[in-house]
C-alpha cells in the first residue's frame, strides 16, 4: 500500500511516498530553518505562506523520485493536529485536495502518533507493546503504546515542553535556531558539576515532569551573570541544564519499565536527537536488560515519512476521514480536543 503523507505543523514542509508502513520509498522536505534564524523561532504566519509555496512542487518532487503516478498511491495521509494552526490547515487543505482529485481515502493522522511511528520506520522488527518516551519542542510525555493506534499516557509535563526549554536557553545565550541542537554541541564541552540546577519532584502522579522551574532558573542565572558583568561557563551551563533535563526525564523512564514490566523503550520527537539524553536511556534501559529504540536523527525531526508509518496502522483500524476534516493547534494523542 502507497501512501502519500504530508506534514505541515510547524516550519517543516513534508511529503513522503511511504509503502505498508515500513518502507520509505522518498521523503521530500523543505525546511524553513534559515529563514526563521533571523528572528529567534518560528513565525506563524510566514510559516504558513511558505507551506503553501512549497506542498504542491514537493508532492510532485516525491512522485517524480519514486517514478511513481497518481494512479499507483492508495490514499493520502496528513497531520491534522497538533502544530501551527494555520500551518496544519495548509497540510490538511492540500491533502483533501488531492484525495478528492484522485478519489483515494484520505487518512487523518496526530503528530505525536507519527513521532512514535519513525522508529517503525527504522527497526521493522518493532511491534507493540512497548513504552515510548516522547520529547520535542511542544511535547513531553511518557506513552503505553498498546496496539499500533492504542495507547495510553502515563505521564507528561505539567507545564513547558523540554524542547522548548532548551530552545529558549540557547536563544537567551545568543545561538542559532533551533538553539536546542547548538546548546547540545556546546554540552559535550563543558562541565556538568559547575552549575547546579534545579530538578522537578514528583507530585501525585510521579510520571508527571515539571520544566518550568528549571528553565527560569537557569534564565535567571544567565541574566544574574549580565546584570554583576560575570563572565558565564556556557559550555558547563549547557552541560547542567542538558543534565537536568535528563535527570527529570530517565528515572521516570525506568519507573515506567519496572512497575509496568515492558522490556522495550523507544524514544521519539526532535528531543530525541540530544546525545545526552540518547546515552543515559541507553545505559539505563541496558542496566534493566530494556531493548532501546531510537530512530536516526533524520527521523528524529518533524518529517511527512513518519506520518505514512502510522497512517498505515491508522488505515488498517479503519481512521479515516472525509472532506468535513479539520487541522487542531491542540489534541491529545488519544483523540481528544484539549
Amino acid at each position: 500500500m502507497n501512501i502519500l503523507a504530508v506534514e505541515s505543523s510547524c516550519d517543516e514542509t513534508a511529503v513522503a511516498i511511504v509503502r505498508d508502513g515500513r518502507e520509505v520509498l522518498t521523503d521530500c522536505i523543505a525546511s524553513q530553518v534559515d529563514l526563521h534564524r533571523i528572528y529567534g523561532g518560528v513565525v506563524p504566519e510566514i510559516a504558513s505562506r511558505k507551506h503553501i509555496e512549497a506542498i504542491y512542487g514537493l508532492a510532485d518532487q516525491a512522485l517524480a523520485q519514486t517514478g511513481l503516478t497518481r494512479a499507483d498511491l492508495d490514499a493520502v495521509a496528513v497531520t491534522y493536529a497538533p502544530g501551527l494552526i494555520g500551518a496544519v490547515l495548509v497540510g490538511v487543505n492540500f491533502a483533501k485536495a488531492a484525495a478528492l482529485a484522485m478519489n483515494k481515502p484520505l487518512i487523518p493522522v496526530h503528530h505525536i502518533r507519527g513521532h512514535i511511528a519513525a522508529n517503525y520506520l527504522a527497526y521493522p522488527d518493532l511491534e507493540p507493546p512497548f513504552l515510548c518516551l516522547v520529547v520535542s519542542g511542544g511535547h513531553t510525555m511518557i506513552v503505553e503504546v498498546e496496539d499500533y493506534t492504542k495507547m495510553e499516557i502515563l505521564g507528561t509535563t505539567l507545564d513547558d515542553a523540554a524542547g522548548e526549554c532548551f530552545d529558549k536557553v540557547g536563544r537567551v545565550l545568543g545561538m542559532p535556531y533551533p538553539g536546542g541542537a547548538a546548546l547540545d554541541r556546546a554540552a559535550q564541552q563543558g562541565d556538568e558539576t559547575k552549575y547546579t540546577l534545579p530538578r522537578s519532584k514528583p507530585g501525585e502522579n510521579p510520571y508527571n515532569m515539571s520544566f518550568s522551574g528549571l528553565k527560569t532558573a537557569a534564565l535567571n542565572l544567565i541574566h544574574h551573570a549580565e546584570q554583576v558583568g560575570e563572565e558565564l561557563d556556557i559550555p558547563s551551563l549547557c552541560a547542567a541544564f542538558t543534565a537536568a533535563v535528563s535527570d527529570t526525564l530517565v528515572p521516570r523512564v525506568v519507573m515506567a519499565l519496572e512497575q509496568t514490566g515492558h522490556k522495550k523503550i523507544a524514544v521519539a520527537g526532535g528531543v530525541a536527537a540530544n546525545s545526552r539524553i540518547r546515552a543515559d536511556i541507553l545505559a539505563a534501559a541496558q542496566k534493566l536488560g530494556a531493548q532501546v529504540y531510537m530512530p536516526p536523527l533524520s527521523l528524529c525531526g518533524d518529517n511527512g515519512a513518519m506520518i505514512g508509518a502510522q497512517a498505515y496502522y491508522e488505515y488498517l483500524a479503519g481512521n479515516l476521514a472525509d472532506m468535513s476534516l479539520n487541522a487542531y493547534a491542540t489534541k491529545s494523542i488519544l483523540g481528544e480536543t484539549l
